[in-house]
């Protein structure tokens, strides 16, 4: 429990009606979840306006309400604080009620269109092996230590980002991985957080249908960095064009990493196959089981994090040589056919493109590619037509189907998707709409040694069709699949 005027400190206020000295157990933006003593902070989203359930946070025993505009009706008892930016502000205020909870331990923050959820598990997993005791905050899942929780967003709310870090630094923890996404940047949930290192992977084509534009969206990446303080680092991929853009305002020490490009950090590629990279970083050998050079890059980072935190070369190394891919990114599954199938979350056209480089690069004579491929509904519409062309361009076959089509119809979804095929993709491509389905088209078409990418889905276990959740999981059905073509 914190005092009203602790919580309000260091947010913009401009005008206070009743006492600031009530006592607050805790801070909500839903009017849903307002119990006696709470705070309620009328945030401005994106779908609705949390001003008009004001009245509804106070009937449910509210406490005090901070927004952005006051309600012409005033309840006694009840403290209004009208501030600037309400999502600033319940920023603010969260780290004020769990006592900066980002202080107390180092937290790291990565950002980028592909890689944030496999740069993030590997540090996790890397300093867990080292002996530290470290949370994660992933789109996969949440650690705390050896605690998992489930994991809604890529990044949660700011409220529930510094219960979470409150809660690791009960729990002793030492460390804290975590991705960063655009919308959370834009939407101030991470603000008022203190990170010792920002990583900037790459930044392709995604999330126009919420930023509008591409120049939009690097602005939002860019803000990340922006905000470091002159104490942290900032650590960009100089492989991607856009990295300087990304540090050319921040107060932060900047440091660079690269397979391709001149960097701080490089790593070089010394054998790419199906069993793992052999890499060159920053001079020393090392055997991994990842694959991909986009996992080299995945891996550099994660070293250069690790180094500029103060752990030596040779402890990284060892740690990364036992490290294993997370799952649903480039996640192999073999059956008893003889056809390899793979699992992977590239859901961007620069990951589609980068998996399918990858599997042909390993592949090591005549096996066929066969890709089954969807894209999201209510999301962005203009990569569709992109994902299409791409799979037809680096697939033998590409099979054409549903992701998750949320509240659209999948054959409108499916049928954006094929305006990006030539006369000659549409040769070489299915429609089925139904994924289980086309999973088996795909399966039964391929022959011993071919190669089956399920992308788009990854770890997720659920397809959402028509607003509903049903269970569906790639890598179950994939195994299921490729086990009754022996049959």
């Amino acid at each position: 429990m914190k005092l009203l005027k602790e919580i309000l400190y260091r947010t913009r206020i401009e005008q206070v009606v009743g006492s600031t000295n009530a006592a607050i157990e805790y801070i909500t933006f839903d009017s849903r979840a307002v119990k006696p003593l709470a705070l309620f902070v009328a945030v401005k989203g994106t779908k609705s306006d949390g001003h008009a359930f004001i009245d509804t946070a106070v009937a449910n025993g509210a406490t005090a309400i901070v927004c952005e505009t006051l309600p012409e009706h005033l309840v006694d008892d009840v403290t209004y604080v009208r501030v600037a930016d309400s999502q600033h502000a319940l920023a603010i205020m969260a780290t004020n009620f769990f006592d900066h909870p980002s202080g107390k331990l180092k937290l790291v923050g990565i950002t980028g269109t592909n890689g944030k959820t496999s740069t993030a598990m590997m540090l996790y997993r890397l300093y867990r092996a080292l002996g530290f005791k470290c949370g994660l905050l992933s789109t996969v899942e949440i650690r705390i230590g050896n605690k998992l929780i489930p994991s809604t967003h890529t990044t949660p709310d700011a409220v529930r980002i510094n219960e979470l870090l409150a809660e690791m630094v009960a729990e002793r923890c030492t460390h804290c991985f975590m991705e960063v996404s655009s919308h959370s940047v834009v939407q101030e949930r991470i603000t008022g957080l203190q990170f010792v290192v920002g990583v900037f992977s790459n930044i392709t084509h995604d999330h126009l249908d919420y930023h509008g534009t591409f120049a939009e969206y690097i602005r939002a990446k860019k803000r990340f960095f922006d905000q470091l303080p002159e104490e942290a680092i900032a650590l960009v991929n100089a492989d991607d064009a856009n990295s300087a853009v990304m540090v050319q305002n921040t107060k932060a020490r900047k440091r660079s990493y690269a397979v391709q490009s001149m960097a701080d950090h490089k790593a070089r590629i010394i054998e790419n196959q199906l069993i793992g990279l052999h890499l060159n970083i920053d001079g020393h050998d090392v055997y991994t089981r990842l694959v991909g050079a986009f996992n080299a890059s995945n891996l550099l980072a994660v070293y250069c994090v690790a180094t500029a935190l103060g752990e030596t070369p040779l402890q990284i190394l060892t740690a990364l040589s036992d490290l294993e891919p997370p799952r649903g990114r480039f996640q192999i599954v073999r059956g008893t056919s003889g056809v390899m199938g793979i699992v992977d979350y590239a859901h961007t056209p620069d990951a589609l493109k980068n998996v399918l480089t990858t599997i042909r690069d390993v592949c090591t004579g005549d096996e066929k590619v066969y890709t089954v491929i969807g894209c999201g509904g209510d999301r962005d519409r203009t990569k569709r037509p992109i994902m299409a062309r791409i799979a037809a361009e680096y697939s033998h076959v590409a099979v054409l189907t549903s992701d998750n089509p949320r509240s659209e119809e999948p054959n409108a979804i499916i049928e954006e998707m094929k305006a990006g095929l030539s006369t000659a993709d549409r040769t070489r491509c299915f429609t089925v709409v139904d994924r289980r389905e086309a999973i088996a088209m795909a399966c039964n078409l391929a022959k011993p040694g071919d190669v089956v990418l399920l992308a788009g889905k990854g770890h997720e276990t659920y397809q959402e069709i028509a607003g509903v959740k049903h269970d569906f999981d790639d890598v179950a059905v994939l195994k299921e699949t490729l086990e009754l073509l022996h049959k």
